[in-house]
Protein backbone atom coordinates (compact mmCIF):
# COMPACT_ATOMS: atom_id res chain seq x y z
CA UNK A 1 0.00 0.00 0.00
CA UNK A 2 2.78 2.46 0.90
CA UNK A 3 4.44 2.20 -2.49
CA UNK A 4 1.15 2.65 -4.29
CA UNK A 5 0.25 5.74 -2.30
CA UNK A 6 3.64 7.38 -2.67
CA UNK A 7 3.18 7.74 -6.44
CA UNK A 8 -0.02 9.60 -7.27
CA UNK A 9 0.60 10.36 -10.97
CA UNK A 10 0.80 7.00 -12.75
CA UNK A 11 -0.51 7.88 -16.25
CA UNK A 12 -2.11 4.40 -16.37
CA UNK A 13 -5.59 5.92 -16.76
CA UNK A 14 -4.78 8.22 -19.64
CA UNK A 15 -6.45 5.90 -22.15
CA UNK A 16 -9.78 5.96 -20.29
CA UNK A 17 -9.41 2.79 -18.25
CA UNK A 18 -8.72 2.22 -14.57
CA UNK A 19 -7.59 -0.68 -12.45
CA UNK A 20 -9.80 -2.61 -10.05
CA UNK A 21 -8.58 -4.16 -6.83
CA UNK A 22 -8.29 -7.59 -8.44
CA UNK A 23 -5.84 -6.26 -11.06
CA UNK A 24 -8.30 -6.13 -13.95
CA UNK A 25 -8.83 -2.97 -15.95
CA UNK A 26 -12.20 -1.52 -16.91
CA UNK A 27 -13.45 1.58 -18.69
CA UNK A 28 -13.84 4.62 -16.50
CA UNK A 29 -17.41 4.78 -17.82
CA UNK A 30 -18.29 1.31 -16.48
CA UNK A 31 -21.21 0.90 -14.09
CA UNK A 32 -18.83 -0.34 -11.38
CA UNK A 33 -16.57 2.72 -11.60
CA UNK A 34 -19.63 4.97 -11.68
CA UNK A 35 -20.89 3.40 -8.44
CA UNK A 36 -17.46 3.70 -6.80
CA UNK A 37 -17.26 7.36 -7.83
CA UNK A 38 -20.67 8.14 -6.41
CA UNK A 39 -19.79 6.46 -3.11
CA UNK A 40 -16.70 8.70 -3.05
CA UNK A 41 -18.86 11.77 -3.77
CA UNK A 42 -21.16 10.88 -0.88
CA UNK A 43 -18.20 10.38 1.45
CA UNK A 44 -16.73 13.71 0.36
CA UNK A 45 -20.05 15.45 1.00
CA UNK A 46 -20.09 14.01 4.51
CA UNK A 47 -16.58 15.41 4.90
CA UNK A 48 -17.94 18.88 4.11
CA UNK A 49 -20.72 18.36 6.65
CA UNK A 50 -18.19 17.22 9.27
CA UNK A 51 -16.29 20.48 8.73
CA UNK A 52 -19.23 22.36 10.25
CA UNK A 53 -17.98 23.69 13.60
CA UNK A 54 -21.06 23.20 15.78
CA UNK A 55 -22.19 19.65 14.97
CA UNK A 56 -23.46 17.79 18.02
CA UNK A 57 -20.87 15.25 19.20
CA UNK A 58 -23.22 12.30 18.67
CA UNK A 59 -23.88 13.32 15.06
CA UNK A 60 -20.16 13.84 14.44
CA UNK A 61 -19.35 10.36 15.80
CA UNK A 62 -22.11 8.74 13.73
CA UNK A 63 -21.03 10.41 10.50
CA UNK A 64 -17.37 9.61 11.11
CA UNK A 65 -18.23 5.91 11.44
CA UNK A 66 -20.30 6.15 8.24
CA UNK A 67 -17.32 7.65 6.41
CA UNK A 68 -15.27 4.57 7.33
CA UNK A 69 -18.08 2.30 6.16
CA UNK A 70 -18.32 4.14 2.85
CA UNK A 71 -14.58 3.77 2.31
CA UNK A 72 -15.03 0.04 2.96
CA UNK A 73 -17.97 -0.03 0.55
CA UNK A 74 -15.82 1.57 -2.15
CA UNK A 75 -13.24 -1.14 -1.51
CA UNK A 76 -15.88 -3.85 -1.83
CA UNK A 77 -17.10 -2.44 -5.12
CA UNK A 78 -13.48 -2.19 -6.31
CA UNK A 79 -12.94 -5.95 -5.90
CA UNK A 80 -15.65 -7.91 -7.72
CA UNK A 81 -16.96 -10.68 -5.46
CA UNK A 82 -15.57 -9.17 -2.24
CA UNK A 83 -17.71 -8.93 0.91
CA UNK A 84 -16.80 -6.12 3.29
CA UNK A 85 -20.10 -4.52 4.31
CA UNK A 86 -22.28 -6.91 6.30
CA UNK A 87 -25.26 -7.19 8.62
CA UNK A 88 -23.41 -5.56 11.54
CA UNK A 89 -22.99 -2.26 9.69
CA UNK A 90 -26.63 -2.29 8.55
CA UNK A 91 -27.84 -2.99 12.10
CA UNK A 92 -25.65 -0.19 13.48
CA UNK A 93 -27.35 2.28 11.09
CA UNK A 94 -30.77 1.04 12.15
CA UNK A 95 -29.82 1.60 15.80
CA UNK A 96 -28.57 5.11 15.05
CA UNK A 97 -31.75 5.93 13.14
CA UNK A 98 -33.90 4.84 16.09
CA UNK A 99 -31.73 6.79 18.53
CA UNK A 100 -31.81 10.09 16.62
CA UNK A 101 -35.49 9.75 15.68
CA UNK A 102 -36.67 8.98 19.23
CA UNK A 103 -37.38 12.58 20.30
CA UNK A 104 -38.36 14.06 16.93
CA UNK A 105 -42.00 15.08 16.45
CA UNK A 106 -44.09 12.82 14.28
CA UNK A 107 -44.16 13.91 10.64
CA UNK A 108 -47.57 15.02 9.41
CA UNK A 109 -46.45 16.80 6.23
CA UNK A 110 -43.68 16.57 3.64
CA UNK A 111 -40.62 18.63 4.43
CA UNK A 112 -38.24 20.55 2.23
CA UNK A 113 -34.45 20.20 2.41
CA UNK A 114 -33.18 23.22 4.26
CA UNK A 115 -33.23 25.10 7.53
CA UNK A 116 -29.86 25.32 9.20
CA UNK A 117 -26.71 24.92 7.12
CA UNK A 118 -25.79 21.54 8.69
CA UNK A 119 -29.32 20.25 8.07
CA UNK A 120 -29.24 21.43 4.45
CA UNK A 121 -25.88 19.71 3.90
CA UNK A 122 -27.31 16.54 5.44
CA UNK A 123 -30.24 16.64 3.01
CA UNK A 124 -27.78 17.12 0.14
CA UNK A 125 -25.90 14.03 1.34
CA UNK A 126 -29.22 12.14 1.51
CA UNK A 127 -30.01 13.01 -2.12
CA UNK A 128 -26.54 11.86 -3.20
CA UNK A 129 -27.03 8.69 -1.14
CA UNK A 130 -30.17 7.92 -3.14
CA UNK A 131 -28.13 8.32 -6.33
CA UNK A 132 -25.54 5.91 -4.92
CA UNK A 133 -28.34 3.44 -4.27
CA UNK A 134 -29.59 3.71 -7.85
CA UNK A 135 -26.05 3.18 -9.16
CA UNK A 136 -25.53 0.07 -7.05
CA UNK A 137 -28.90 -1.36 -8.06
CA UNK A 138 -28.06 -0.65 -11.72
CA UNK A 139 -24.69 -2.39 -11.33
CA UNK A 140 -26.40 -5.39 -9.70
CA UNK A 141 -28.53 -5.86 -12.82
CA UNK A 142 -25.45 -6.93 -14.80
CA UNK A 143 -22.84 -7.92 -12.18
CA UNK A 144 -22.79 -9.59 -8.78
CA UNK A 145 -23.32 -7.18 -5.90
CA UNK A 146 -24.04 -8.55 -2.45
CA UNK A 147 -27.25 -7.62 -0.68
CA UNK A 148 -25.70 -5.93 2.38
CA UNK A 149 -24.31 -2.88 0.52
CA UNK A 150 -27.71 -2.18 -1.00
CA UNK A 151 -29.39 -2.51 2.40
CA UNK A 152 -26.69 -0.31 3.98
CA UNK A 153 -27.15 2.52 1.50
CA UNK A 154 -30.94 2.33 1.83
CA UNK A 155 -30.69 2.61 5.64
CA UNK A 156 -28.11 5.39 5.33
CA UNK A 157 -30.49 7.56 3.29
CA UNK A 158 -33.10 7.08 6.04
CA UNK A 159 -30.56 8.00 8.71
CA UNK A 160 -29.52 11.13 6.80
CA UNK A 161 -33.16 12.22 6.51
CA UNK A 162 -33.55 11.81 10.27
CA UNK A 163 -30.28 13.64 10.95
CA UNK A 164 -31.43 16.57 8.81
CA UNK A 165 -34.47 16.92 11.06
CA UNK A 166 -32.38 16.38 14.19
CA UNK A 167 -29.89 19.07 13.19
CA UNK A 168 -32.61 21.63 12.55
CA UNK A 169 -33.93 21.07 16.06
CA UNK A 170 -30.40 21.19 17.48
CA UNK A 171 -30.01 24.61 15.82
CA UNK A 172 -33.16 25.86 17.51
CA UNK A 173 -35.45 25.50 14.50
CA UNK A 174 -37.98 23.11 13.03
CA UNK A 175 -38.60 21.28 9.79
CA UNK A 176 -39.18 23.38 6.68
CA UNK A 177 -42.66 22.33 5.65
CA UNK A 178 -43.80 21.88 2.05
CA UNK A 179 -47.02 23.62 1.05
CA UNK A 180 -49.12 23.12 -2.05
CA UNK A 181 -49.05 26.00 -4.53
CA UNK A 182 -51.45 28.70 -3.50
CA UNK A 183 -51.05 28.00 0.20
CA UNK A 184 -48.98 30.10 2.55
CA UNK A 185 -45.23 29.74 2.43
CA UNK A 186 -43.79 26.46 3.67
CA UNK A 187 -40.96 28.29 5.38
CA UNK A 188 -42.15 27.95 8.96
CA UNK A 189 -39.86 27.65 11.91
CA UNK A 190 -36.63 27.69 9.97
CA UNK A 191 -33.59 27.35 12.17
CA UNK A 192 -32.92 30.59 13.95
CA UNK A 193 -29.16 30.20 13.75
CA UNK A 194 -27.59 30.78 10.37
CA UNK A 195 -23.99 29.86 9.70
Amino acid sequence: MGNRLSKIITRTGDAGTTGLGDGSRVAKTSLRINAIGEVDELNSTLGVLLAEPDLPAAVRAALFSVQHDLFDLGGELCIPGAKVIGAAQVERLEGLAEEFNADLPRLKEFILPGGSRPAALTHLARAICRRVERSIVCLAETETVHEAPRRYINRLSDLLFILGRFLNRAAGGEDVLWRRQGQESGIRGQASKTR
